[in-house]
């Protein structure tokens, strides 16, 4: 065994508990303090009760409310974007489409549904609206996430 290279061992270190509890063990270091011993540690005991010595019980719990504050966000961005106010210029259906659609008084997406929802031919009665931007239009609705009414399936885009 090599001489002056291992660390001094006391054989009555004494061990401080956060509790209050102390006891004598042998070790390299006289005094150890510790957070939690068999008197007060949640599994001997039956407390219920979170030791959380390095933070991680609050890290998770930070991980969780950023999930969820994530969650409401993108469910909030989904809702504003089926919204029924948005504006047919926002479906890009191309200036002639969306012209005849402002000149007939429809602005808003929630019109054109309205108008969908009377049937295929309330929209073709529009003038300048044609079978190929009906077709475009509710191509544009369902890519938007809209649901068409039922009166507006004749034609399958």
């Amino acid at each position: 065994m090599k001489q002056n290279i291992h660390p001094t061992f006391y054989p009555e270190a004494q061990v401080i508990c956060a509790c209050g509890n102390t006891w004598t063990t042998g070790s390299t270091i006289p005094i150890i303090h510790t957070d939690v011993c068999s008197n007060c540690h949640p599994f001997y005991t039956g407390e219920q009760r979170i030791v959380d010595t390095e933070g991680q019980v609050d890290r998770f719990y930070k991980k969780l409310q950023a999930r969820q504050q994530y969650l409401e966000e993108v469910e909030s961005r989904e809702a504003a974007r089926t919204s029924p106010a948005r504006p047919v210029a926002e479906l890009d259906l191309g200036n002639r489409a969306t012209e005849a659609l402002t000149r007939a008084g429809i602005s808003t997406v929630g019109q054109v549904l309205e108008r969908l929802a009377l049937g295929e031919q309330a929209m073709l009665s529009i003038e300048g609206f044609g079978r190929k931007s009906l077709a475009d239009l509710k191509k544009r609705l369902r890519q938007f996430g809209y649901q068409l009414p039922e009166a507006a399936e004749e034609i399958k885009v």
